[in-house]
């Protein structure tokens, strides 16, 4: 198929949205993580700074042992939020804050976790909702590049290229540099 016929045109029109697209990831995930990050981090904080109110809370949810639990999720939520701002164990934090998300949603808007096929406008208006579609991005994609993740990666390819090359030198009898 040659680059002038429709079908060609097509094809590279495609493939330069998707190079650009793929640009706009990294940049994406960095405003995820420092808008969500500050979010968790904010409500971490002020249930580090109201741990009983929080605490009668979960208490009237039933959860169980709900004064290490505030504390628990005080620290969760402020600590992560941290950590996701700085692209710090994304992944794992991720998958924390939305097992805490998924969890809020059993806890105190189960209804709405009821309706996420049948009524999906009830779902995702729920407060959580967006905590846990951030939670779940960073988990699924990572932070992106913009990251200390993404840096400690590749100090790590560096380390390990440099660990692998052959050292001629020290084959020879000569010290190796």
């Amino acid at each position: 198929m040659s680059q002038n016929s429709l079908g060609g045109r097509v094809l590279a029109t495609h493939g330069v949205l998707t190079q650009a697209a793929n640009h706009l990831q990294s940049p994406l995930l960095l405003l995820v993580r420092l808008y969500w990050g500050w979010q968790f981090a904010q409500t971490g904080w002020g249930k580090l700074h109201s741990l009983p109110r929080v605490e009668q809370f979960f208490a009237s949810l039933g959860i169980p042992a709900p004064g290490l639990t505030a504390h628990f999720i005080a620290g969760l939520e402020f600590f992560g939020g941290l950590l996701l701002i700085l692209g710090l164990a994304s992944r794992f934090t991720g998958l924390l804050l939305a097992g805490n998300m998924f969890v809020a949603y059993l806890a105190a808007d189960r209804q709405a976790l009821h309706f996420v096929f049948s009524d999906p406008g009830k779902f995702y208006s729920a407060d959580p909702y967006t905590f846990l579609f951030a939670s779940v991005l960073v988990l699924v994609f990572g932070p992106g590049r913009f990251a200390i993740d993404a840096m400690l990666a590749r100090q790590r390819r560096r380390d390990t290229a440099v660990s692998a090359a052959p050292n001629f030198g020290a084959s020879r009898g000569a010290p190796a540099v």
